[in-house]
């Protein structure tokens, strides 16, 4: 990532996708929905309706599938599956360190969805005491236009008393990046879908998770927990399947709500922590979890050695000596992964 030519006064974070794995906990809402009317849903359709406002998004879905609703109709059917799935939608990576770490060091943030304000707000009650860091909360509803138009960033750094050019938006949708950058705001894009990479070439960055941003590349005070090159992370569970995928023998443990199905799409990177292996009970891991975008669909790359992202020498140096310091050797029990500070 290069340094940008300005300091960034103010940090504006977009909420599903990039904040909430709400795409995610959300992602067979749709397909449960559609069922009752004998429709299934079509991927590509899907896709571009990432991050779009709630009327246009549900006005396209009525219209695509020939469903016999009015807006409202729809609306008041499908409220309670959202409701139900929002309350299990996690925490992304490194989400919860750098806005606690940006408010710690009085750097001013805000949230900015296209998502209404009452959805918004059920919302945050996932970020517990923390969603207190954000000084300005806007939906999408509560500005003229939504996403793709820069209105509500426009409105946020009025709120926050700064101008947009002095801010950064950290977006996970392509309609989120252009309206962050058409209201002349620096964006560093975290993409939802791997697939989609080659269509946020206008973000000034683009990152597989939160976990690989640099704070001291855009003027902001840098982080200070990186140990011998490895970064302490939420911890991070793989089910019996992935970890079959990685290595015949390595399963790792599943932790009750802590549990993914499957490791969050915007994880990509060298990652050292502890596994139970099938002989020799816990041991000291190194995995390349990345994607493989050399073909032409998108696929997950989770081995021990992958075409994706190779393991190097030094990666196993590092996790090899780090994971004998105390600060991470005490979670061996715990079987949780790091991630080392090697570029992906």
């Amino acid at each position: 990532m290069a340094a940008t030519p300005h300091q960034v006064s103010a940090v504006i974070f977009d909420l599903d996708g990039t904040l909430l794995d709400t795409e995610r906990a959300t992602r067979d809402v749709l397909s449960e929905f559609l069922t009752a009317y004998g429709k299934v849903p079509d991927k590509e359709k899907e896709e571009r309706r990432l991050g779009q406002m709630y009327k246009e998004s549900t006005t396209g879905i009525i219209a695509d599938y020939g469903l016999p609703l009015t807006l409202d109709e729809y609306a008041v059917a499908i409220y309670p599956l959202y409701m139900k799935r929002w309350q299990k939608a996690k925490i992304l990576p490194g989400v919860e360190r750098l806005v606690k770490h940006l408010h710690k060091n009085g750097v001013p943030l805000a949230l900015a969805s296209n998502s209404a304000r009452r959805n918004v707000d059920h919302k945050l009650l996932k970020l517990e005491d923390w969603k207190d860091c954000f000084s300005v909360i806007l939906g999408g509803d509560q500005v003229p236009h939504g996403k793709p138009s820069p209105d509500i960033f426009l409105e946020t750094a009025k709120r926050l008393g700064v101008n947009p050019s002095s801010c950064l938006v950290i977006e996970d949708s392509l309609v989120g990046v252009q309206g962050a950058k058409a209201a002349g705001a620096k964006v560093v894009a975290v993409p939802s879908l791997q697939s989609q990479r080659q269509h946020y070439s206008i973000a000034d960055a683009i990152l597989y998770s939160l976990l690989d941003f640099h704070p001291e590349l855009w003027g902001l005070p840098p982080f200070e927990d990186r140990i011998q090159g490895g970064l302490p992370i939420e911890p991070l569970f793989l089910n019996a399947h992935i970890g079959h995928a990685i290595s015949k023998s390595l399963y790792m443990v599943i932790a009750g709500d802590c549990t993914y199905e499957s490791v969050p799409d915007q994880i990509s990177g060298i990652f050292f922590g502890w596994a139970k292996l099938e002989a020799g009970g816990v041991s000291k891991v190194v995995i390349s979890i990345g994607w493989d975008l050399s073909l032409r669909t998108v696929e997950r790359v989770m081995e021990n050695m992958s075409q994706a992202l190779t393991i190097t020498v030094e990666d196993q140096a590092i996790a090899r000596d780090a994971l004998d310091l105390p600060v991470f050797s005490e979670h061996a029990l715990d079987q949780t992964f790091f991630s080392s500070d090697m570029p992906s």
